[in-house]
């Protein structure tokens, strides 16, 4: 470069055209653990997910229904027994590792498997017995189905490192699966629904943080003077303004006009869109909208039957998918022969406290219904003390067949 060419003039580069980006997620920095799941995962995190209120309410509906139900591990055979000395019965009723309750294992198993279609938890053994159950995170598994047909699971250590485990080492719950390896992820499948739930939400907030709130405003033909101003202004701080002054009649000075604001069709559209993002999340769910706070039916007959049908159609089939998966991992071939899990979802059906009462008189045989409970079996799902009668371990004949007999009941 030469001396003078420093003070020839030189044209501007041409911009060099390029593409926007559109908008999307936004993060508050490289900190942020929404970054970290979006880069893990290439969409919203869970985390975001949960910021939606009807989101984080399906969830817990789901996974509190889930993990507050007791699960049994029972012998086969007509006595239903409770397999208290198998090892098994100790992970899922008292224990499930050293830190969780089982409610708590089982309710963050089971927000894997509504977030993201899977859920693992690795299996410690000491011999042939497992002792521990570990949950895994999500995004440092990766299934396959190997060539021998049997599961293979590659789990990311925290040093960095990476183990292979067999089918047998990971408890693993699937969601509806299209290829049987990893369940469909309602967090991938709902993104769209999301950011519109969110945006409906951010529309929302905008509204009362910038918009005017104001409930009408007063008309005058001519130039109103200052003295009548400041009367006015007060008169509105003080006389008018607070629920105590609700429906009060204004005097206007100077020939003011007062014209109420109205609410716009377009007002009513905003929450008609916001209760439709609720709607379409309680279907992602299969979820009631009355069970999110939703005011679709009144409190009686009609949300008793909703909530049989959340049990029914929502809660029963991840029951199964429990139990049979519980029986894959944790039983060996000749053990699923003799032993079995079972959810007592019963527990969700009991009702009040009346139906409960006609519900156990007609097990007792009152009103010539065949009886099939025992006093002791009532007691027992009533949670009370065994009577200590002989009798009442058995089933009694029904109250309207007992035989007649001419012989007066003895008195003590």
């Amino acid at each position: 470069m030469k001396f003078f060419d420093m003070f020839r003039f030189k044209p501007e580069a041409q911009s060099r055209p390029r593409a926007e980006s559109p908008g999307g997620i936004q993060f508050s920095g490289l900190d942020d653990p929404a970054l970290l799941e979006f880069i893990r995962n290439g969409g919203a995190g869970s985390v975001e997910m949960l910021r939606n209120m009807a989101a984080f309410r399906s969830l817990t509906l789901i996974c509190n229904g889930i993990g507050m139900l007791p699960t049994n591990i029972y012998k086969f055979g007509a006595d239903k027994e409770i397999a208290k000395d198998h090892p098994v019965h100790k992970l899922l009723r008292l224990r499930p590792n050293p830190w969780q309750t089982p409610m708590e294992f089982k309710g963050q198993m089971e927000m894997s498997v509504q977030q993201d279609g899977s859920a693992y938890a690795r299996i410690i053994r000491a011999g042939n017995r497992p002792i521990h159950l570990i949950p895994l995170e999500f995004s440092k598994v990766d299934a396959k189905l190997g060539s021998d047909w049997r599961m293979k699971y590659t789990v990311q250590t925290e040093t960095g490192g990476q183990i292979g485990l067999d089918q047998s080492e990971i408890l693993h719950l699937r969601e509806l699966s299209p290829d049987g390896v990893c369940g469909l992820s309602r967090r991938k499948l709902s993104q769209g629904v999301i950011e519109l739930a969110r945006s409906a939400e951010t529309a929302a907030r905008n509204v009362f943080k910038k918009g005017v709130m104001a409930g009408g405003a007063i008309e005058i033909d001519g130039e109103l003077s200052d003295g009548a101003f400041t009367r006015m202004q007060g008169s509105l701080a003080t006389d008018y303004a607070g629920a105590e002054n609700a429906n009060k009649w204004m005097i206007l000075e100077e020939g003011a006009k007062a014209n109420k604001f109205t609410s716009s069709a377009k007002d009513a559209q905003q929450i008609e869109n916001r209760n439709h993002q609720i709607e379409e999340i309680a279907r992602l769910y299969g979820v009631p909208r009355p069970l999110l706070m939703m005011d679709d039916t009144s409190w009686g007959s009609g949300i008793e039957q909703l909530a049989i049908y959340f049990v029914q159609f929502t809660l029963a089939p991840r029951f199964t998918a429990w139990e049979q998966a519980l029986s894959r991992s944790l039983l060996s071939d000749s053990e699923q022969e003799r032993f079995y899990f079972k959810f007592n979802e019963r527990a969700l059906m009991r009702g009040t406290l009346k139906d409960q009462a006609e519900f156990f008189a007609k097990a007792l045989g009152a009103g010539g219904h065949q009886p099939w409970m025992g006093v002791d079996e009532v007691r027992d799902l009533s949670e009370l003390p065994e009577s200590g009668d002989p009798k009442h371990a058995q089933v009694a004949e029904p109250m309207s067949q007992r035989k007649a007999t001419n012989e007066p009941q003895t008195t003590t």
